[in-house]
């Protein structure tokens, strides 16, 4: 620690206030438009040179972005103007450690004041130091990174059987099933139209106050569309398919083993197990978005849904869909654990990293 000083963070790095840019400004263009959420949409000019850091200057406190290219930083944003001689990559790690949430100065509108993050006191170490502990976290970053794109490769792989088969008919012997009038348009012989209720039971999820979220709890929580933080119980032994029903309406997912399904979202449990990974699909191909209602906070409901038909090939067909996508899924899953485990143990490097709580040599070479 004796090389590290203490200093104000306004002599680490300078912040500045993103630019306006209204979407019916904007053109389809190569360069990144970062918001307080990270990359929201692309536009055909870029008002910084990467490499960039941003963070949210309104409604996202403490949410930092690191971004590899030219862009354009929003007014919803800060992003740093002058790194003053340091690593970028680190910076953007070091910004993420600190407390912006607390320098809220917009009052009922979550914001932060530039001068005030300014005259923060911060710790930071020399040069050198930063681009190594910036290289071991980016190690992590960089194989989370790399798992992600192979799971959206999977996604694909599925989602294209699954298309193939159940959208365009082209299964495996479709030769030999005429096409034959229905509710829904013309489907393939033997196929039905039959009511969601019939092939699967679907429930709302439990209620759970965000006050309850534990940072130490062992279950995920899943929200309307994602995981939004963890729980000491959970309310789903195996992995479920779930949709959105309020907020983030329409979005499914399918579960993490051992979770807490909050009642923003439906869960789905099919009747019979060759069901899972088609009506997965289904219901994503199909959406739900038509069956929305409510007035002031768009929602599906279970009366809403009722009505809800789809097109059902024989169980047969379900059978030999599962048998084929299963590979794919587990293969899914298994990375998806490995991308949860990675992002555990760099967020428990992180901070012990930046305030030189562990010395770089033990680490590296352990």
């Amino acid at each position: 620690m004796a090389a590290w000083r203490e200093c104000l963070l306004g002599d680490v790095v300078n912040l500045k206030r993103g630019y306006d840019l209204p979407h019916s400004s904007r053109s389809v263009g190569p360069f990144p438009v970062v918001s307080s959420s990270g990359i929201t949409d692309y536009h055909v000019e870029a008002k910084v040179r990467a490499p960039g850091v941003v963070t949210g200057r309104y409604g996202t406190l403490g949410q930092v972005f690191f971004i590899e290219q030219d862009f354009w930083p929003l007014n919803t944003s800060l992003y740093v103007q002058d790194f003053k001689g340091n690593d970028p990559r680190f910076i953007a790690y070091f910004l993420g450690t600190l407390s912006f949430g607390s320098q809220n100065a917009a009052g009922a509108v979550p914001g932060v004041n530039r001068n005030h993050l300014h005259a923060m006191v911060v710790c930071l170490p020399p040069l050198p130091i930063q681009r190594r502990i910036a290289s071991i976290l980016s190690a992590y970053d960089d194989l989370i990174e790399n798992s992600q794109r192979r799971i959206k490769i999977l996604e694909v792989m599925a989602r294209a059987l699954y298309r193939e088969w159940f959208v365009h008919f082209r299964f495996p012997g479709h030769e030999n099933h005429p096409r034959v009038a229905s509710p829904l348009g013309e489907i393939p012989e033997g196929w039905q139209v039959k009511k969601l209720f019939e092939l699967t039971k679907v429930n709302y999820g439990k209620n759970l106050p965000t006050k309850k979220l534990a940072d130490d709890g062992l279950y995920p929580v899943y929200g309307a569309a994602k995981i939004i933080g963890r729980y000491t119980e959970y309310t789903r032994e195996q992995r479920t398919i779930i949709c959105g029903c309020r907020g983030s309406v329409g979005e499914m997912q399918i579960t993490q083993p051992q979770c807490y399904v909050t009642n923003n979202s439906f869960t789905f449990d099919p009747t019979h197990p060759d069901n899972y990974f088609w009506l997965f699909h289904t219901l994503r191909e199909r959406g739900l978005r038509d069956v929305v209602g409510g007035a002031a906070q768009p929602q599906i409901t279970l009366e809403g849904i009722s009505s809800v038909e789809l097109v059902t090939p024989p169980l047969s067909f379900r059978n030999s869909f599962q048998q084929a996508v299963s590979a794919l899924f587990e293969r899914m899953w298994t990375l998806d654990s490995q991308i949860q485990n990675l992002r555990r143990t760099r967020d428990l490097l992180l901070p012990r990293l930046l305030s030189g709580q562990i010395a770089l040599d033990e680490l590296e070479t352990a």
